[in-house]
């Protein structure tokens, strides 16, 4: 590893999200988890980085990517119709699905100059974030630090668990015991037979091009401490407690 290798570890979580990597006509599905298209969009647009401006685009596409599954959400989905403003003729209704109450810790491995932008512009966007889709705000900062002379791998395994504070109650006497990752392959590593068309090539709008990548999975032990960059305000937190006090 060089020692100018660094890591960008995110924290990607909301009320919605939305990760496809393939889409049919009419029907817009989600994977399961942040995509790594998805996430180099969102790092592009804080970045100020145009979607024709491939050449841009290639250095951010080549950072080795992963996503530990912190809280899986549900999927939901939701019907779209839409009207031409002049003829007022109906377009066809569209299926779009989307995880709901989801939070994942995400991590991409580069040199360390890079990183440190990306980071930055994290900070200080040029173009709002978002997960997925523009619809999808995330719910709170999304950079959670960056580790110089760190790997993807340890990152994953050591960023404190990034669930919400209503889901880490629900489970409080059950915890999961390990975290699904999902990461790329380090160079010749032996292992990873499942495949995404998710690596970017191009943003541009009339040509959109992905490639295939392959993908490793495995599974880390839940970390300990308190969710780093989640938000401390919970508008539901008190609820329980006021109708326990309109009960009594």
């Amino acid at each position: 590893m060089s020692s100018s290798t660094s890591v960008l570890a995110l924290r990607l979580a909301g009320p919605l999200q939305s990760w496809g990597a393939s889409s049919h006509f009419a029907r817009r599905t989600t994977e399961s988890a942040p995509t790594k298209s998805g996430v180099i969009g969102l790092l592009a647009a804080a970045a100020g980085i145009e979607r024709g401006d491939d050449a841009r685009l290639a250095p951010l596409a080549e950072l080795r990517f992963g996503v530990r599954i912190d809280q899986p959400g549900t999927r939901i989905r939701d019907f779209h119709t839409a009207h031409h403003r002049d003829s007022g003729k109906s377009m066809p209704l569209s299926e779009r699905f989307y995880l709901a109450d989801a939070a994942f810790g995400a991590a991409v491995e580069g040199e360390h100059p890079l990183l440190a932008t990306l980071y930055a512009a994290l900070r200080n966007p040029v173009f709002p974030p978002f997960l997925g889709r523009r619809s999808c705000p995330p719910a709170g900062p999304v950079e959670l630090g960056l580790h110089k002379d760190a790997r993807l791998e340890d990152v994953l395994n050591a960023v404190p668990w990034q669930a919400s504070d209503w889901y880490r109650k629900r489970h409080r006497h059950q915890p999961p015991d390990r975290l699904t990752v999902l990461r790329e392959k380090a160079g010749d590593e032996p292992g990873g037979t499942d495949v995404l068309r998710d690596q970017p090539l191009s943003f541009a709008a009339a040509h959109r091009r992905h490639a295939l990548r392959t993908v490793v999975t495995a599974h880390v032990a839940l970390p300990l401490g308190p969710a780093e960059g989640s938000p401390h305000h919970d508008p539901f937190e008190a609820l329980p407690e006021a109708l326990e006090d309109e009960s009594a």
